[in-house]
């Protein structure tokens, strides 16, 4: 089993940026496929992005698409989420999650505790 730990969340600007990151401990980073996802108040968790286990291979969100990017350093054992041109509707908690199979958001099944990002306009 893995636990994750994000940082980098805070108050920013629209048309600013941020950079999160995920640490995980317990297990080899490398073994899972990692997401980020995202819950604005009084709405459902969303998925904004996905890498594979090896980091050939990402997937994101169509609002998104564009602005943001994930990485992973396996030998580190860290996910980040390199979010540029930011817009008041990013603004949420974002979660960093592990998963077997990395392009299908059902299947997270460890998730971090989440930290908060907020756009202000």
């Amino acid at each position: 089993q893995v636990q994750l730990v994000e940082s980098g969340g805070g108050l920013v600007q629209a048309g600013g940026s941020l950079r999160l990151s995920c640490a995980a401990s317990g297990r080899a980073l490398s073994t899972y496929g990692m997401g980020w996802f995202r819950q604005a108040p009084g709405k459902e968790r969303e998925f904004v992005t996905s890498i594979s286990q090896s980091g050939a291979s990402t997937y994101y969100a169509d609002s998104v698409k564009g602005r943001f990017t994930i990485s992973r350093d396996n030998a580190k054992n860290t996910v980040s989420l390199q979010m540029n041109r930011l817009k008041p509707e990013d603004t949420a908690v974002y979660y960093c999650a592990a998963s077997y199979r990395a392009f299908e958001p059902s299947s997270y099944r460890y998730w971090g505790q989440g930290t908060q990002v907020t756009v202000s306009s």
